[in-house]
């Protein structure tokens, strides 16, 4: 199945494959949401991996990923569709999104720094994020795209997502944003037990 974002290779089981190529990235990206947190990820973006590493810990999300883009100009596509293309699993994945949690947050500390995340994964596509680093980068990645990161996640992954950070170290602030949401999707993602198969809406349906 193709959709806007890219080719769903695989789905079922709360866990899919989707795949996007263009002229400026090719990008494969696997998700189980019942997993233990171990993850394959190369993008060419080592401190992209690490964040994405530590958010797919914290939700128990398996997670592989293999990316390759025009890093020779810089990583804003690279980064961009990385995300987007994870979203898209993330939706592939929850399918019609009945009988799950929906609603989600977190709140994580890392030294200076603390980040606190609400998520609903109903199919509403929405973010508010307010993470005022200090600094231009972190390694190789333009701080600048982290809020992209998760706007990018939330619109492909039809996720409403309010998130917020303070800190003094940008790298503990990047982190904590990451681990946060990571804890937030793995409750919102859950199969609520009580629920059965219905949609957790009082409308009787979800998006």
């Amino acid at each position: 199945m193709t959709t806007q974002i890219g080719t769903v290779l695989e789905a079922g089981n709360r866990a899919a494959k989707v795949a996007r190529s263009t002229r400026e990235t090719q990008i494969t990206v696997g998700l189980k949401l019942d997993g233990t947190g171990e993850t394959k990820i190369s993008t060419g973006i080592g401190f992209y991996d690490h964040l994405l590493d530590s958010l797919a810990h914290h939700a128990l999300f398996d997670l592989e990923i293999e990316a390759s883009g025009d890093l020779v100009i810089d990583e804003h596509h690279t980064v961009e569709d990385v995300a987007l293309v994870l979203g898209a699993a993330l939706a592939a994945a929850l399918d019609d999104r009945a009988g799950i949690v929906r609603f989600g947050d977190a709140s994580v500390p890392m030294d200076d720094s603390m980040a606190s995340a609400v998520v609903d994964v109903g199919g509403r596509p929405y973010a508010v994020i307010d993470l005022p680093f200090k600094g231009k980068r972190a390694g190789k990645l333009s701080l600048d795209l982290v809020e992209h990161v998760f706007e990018s996640l939330a619109r492909s992954g039809g996720i409403t997502l309010h998130l917020k950070g303070r800190g003094k170290n940008d790298h503990h602030l990047a982190e904590a944003a990451f681990k946060a949401v990571g804890r937030s999707l793995r409750a919102a993602c859950a199969v609520d037990p009580r629920r059965g198969r219905a949609p957790a809406s009082t409308k009787g349906a979800l998006g």
